[in-house]
């Protein structure tokens, strides 16, 4: 059905055709009746499906026939982009219709903290907000809700994910009781459900095509271990028609890296993450929308409700930790009954995550291996039974929050009877045998030290080497290849006055460790773990090296070392 057919204002209209909407969606014929109707709801539908609009058009066609000067409208969002989009989008719809609006995020007392405030004063039609920053304006003392009809919580699954549950009912107890409420949710969880009946008064309910990817997607699973997936992305940006590509990595600190290593590609590419400006991240999504360049790094803050037309394709650089974020982060592409791309990239510790996304999608989709046909050696085997449970626990480490591109370790399974690969251990596995001879108490002390401080470690630079001491006392000729474990306690404190002078200075500039004595307990924890990875050939234990031994670029190697 078309737009035209749901009696909406004719300058609502006019935007509508302005903004080249035509057929309404599924869930847009279903919602906008009821919300004309005055009653709340509860709507469900997978990402891509025009939800936004579902709520957007009938509100303001309310507030277009109402007096104006109060706030009506608050529309709770989990993410500062996605309250700058809708903000966008109100600007569209509303070209020709007497409506106001304003999106309220950021943190601190920033530079737009003034404008806010003035906009929550005034009294602007249409407040889009993050919770956290709507609260700290309220506390203020100057925010008034009085007038207000129409309350959204859009993507509330996801808000209920980031802990905002608490904020949200906090801010309802300050609305007018008497009010219409709209729930949009990508998946209706029992907390979605739980939570709507302590804001919601006997709501309407619609569901469409919960958790399942649009038609139109082609979802590819490729795998491979970390150091080989920007050699594989390569291959894919050289023979796929890539005219705009969003990649997604699970963690911040990962972006940066990314970036640089598909710029050392010949590609343009930018991120956008925490460590930006809004001023800057909003800047990079203007460009990126407007084709200024093919490739955008982000992390799942992108993931949600943020629409990017004729996006090409997405990449997971990594798995994301929940199933249903799978589904957010390749619905960025096939939107509005087109086609996309998604491609995955599954390294041996994500495998687990693997069978709940087919679970979830109720599809198994093939794992391609192509790594050692373009001479990127072995990919893992696709083995879930073998390999679950085996990310956190490998080595007896715990997980460490999260992969992300690269920054996590994949442990091919190793060769029998091989040797180990170019960058360590291609596995962990077993151990080799090395007798019956077990380590003192002094050894296993510094081993469990070394393993709590690998987590650190693996956040910073890739190890010097060799490992060159700071300048003290010359050390007794032949120690210098002796075993951390061939040393005592007593002959570490007996060979090394603390230098001072141009020694402590010279010492410092070679990032070298202090004396023990004077050390922090984490910098002594630090210390020993560099040891053990210098004993063991490195950090770099990600799968075999490409064929020609070329190293890969820095975000194969550890992107998250931003």
């Amino acid at each position: 059905m078309t737009f035209h057919e749901f009696n909406l204002h004719d300058d609502l209209l006019a935007g509508i055709d302005a903004m080249n909407y035509q057929q309404a969606t599924p869930i847009q014929e279903q919602a906008i009746p009821r919300i004309l109707d005055g009653k709340d709801l509860i709507a469900c539908a997978q990402t891509g499906t025009g939800k936004t609009a579902a709520y957007l058009l009938p509100l303001i066609d309310k507030i277009s026939h109402a007096k104006h000067g109060t706030t009506s409208t608050l529309i709770l969002v989990p993410t500062r982009e996605l309250a700058t989009q809708i903000d966008e989008q109100v600007m569209g719809f509303g070209y020709y219709v007497e409506v106001s609006s304003i999106a309220i995020y950021g943190g601190g007392k920033s530079e737009g903290w003034e404008q806010q405030k003035r906009a929550l004063t005034s009294g602007a039609d249409i407040i889009i907000a993050t919770p956290g920053r709507l609260i700290a304006h309220m506390q203020m003392g100057y925010v008034k809700f009085d007038d207000l009809k129409y309350l959204v919580l859009d993507e509330a699954d996801k808000m209920m994910d980031m802990g905002f549950s608490d904020d949200i009912l906090n801010i309802v107890r300050q609305l007018p009781k008497q009010r219409q409420t709209l729930l949009f949710s990508a998946t209706m969880p029992n907390k979605i459900r739980d939570f709507s009946k302590q804001i919601l008064d006997q709501p309407e309910e619609i569901r469409l095509a919960v958790s399942k990817p649009a038609e139109g997607i082609d979802q590819r699973f490729y795998m491979a271990f970390d150091r080989q997936k920007i050699y594989l992305l390569e291959h894919i940006l050289k023979t796929q028609d890539v005219q705009s590509m969003v990649l997604f990595t699970s963690q911040k600190a990962a972006v940066g890296g990314i970036v640089r290593a598909i710029n050392k590609l010949g590609y343009e590419a930018k991120g956008i993450s925490s460590d930006r400006t809004q001023e800057e991240r909003e800047q990079i999504m203007r460009e990126f929308k407007n084709k200024q360049f093919p490739i955008l790094v982000a992390t799942d803050v992108l993931s949600r409700g943020i629409d990017i037309h004729s996006l090409s394709h997405v990449v997971n650089y990594d798995i994301p930790r929940a199933a249903e974020d799978y589904v957010h982060r390749i619905g960025r592409t096939a939107r509005a009954a087109t086609k996309g791309t998604a491609i995955t990239f599954i390294s041996d510790q994500d495998q687990d995550r693997v069978v709940k996304i087919e679970r979830l999608i109720e599809r198994e989709i093939e794992k391609q291996n192509i790594t050692e046909e373009l001479g990127l050696g072995e990919a893992p085997e696709f083995d879930p039974k073998r390999f679950s449970g085996l990310r956190g626990k490998i080595g007896g480490r715990p997980e460490r929050g999260g992969r992300s591109g690269g920054s996590g370790r994949d442990r091919g399974p190793r060769s029998e009877g091989g040797p180990r690969g170019e960058g360590g251990r291609n596995g962990r596995g077993p151990r080799p045998d090395r007798g019956n001879a077990k380590p003192d108490a002094d050894q296993q002390a510094r081993i469990a030290k070394a393993q709590a401080a690998l987590a650190a470690l693996d956040a910073g630079e890739k190890p010097a080497n060799p490992y060159e001491r700071p300048p003290r006392e010359p050390r007794p000729e032949g120690e210098a290849g002796a075993p951390i474990e061939g040393r005592t306690s007593n002959s570490r404190r007996q060979r090394r006055p603390r230098p001072t002078g141009e020694a402590a200075a010279a010492s410092a500039s070679e990032g070298s460790s202090g004396p023990a004595a004077e050390a922090t307990n984490g910098e002594s924890v630090a210390r020993e773990g560099e040891k053990r990875r210098r004993k063991r050939g490195g950090r770099n234990r990600r799968g075999p090296r490409p064929e020609g031994g070329v190293a890969a670029p820095e975000a194969s190697v550890a992107p998250s070392a931003e």
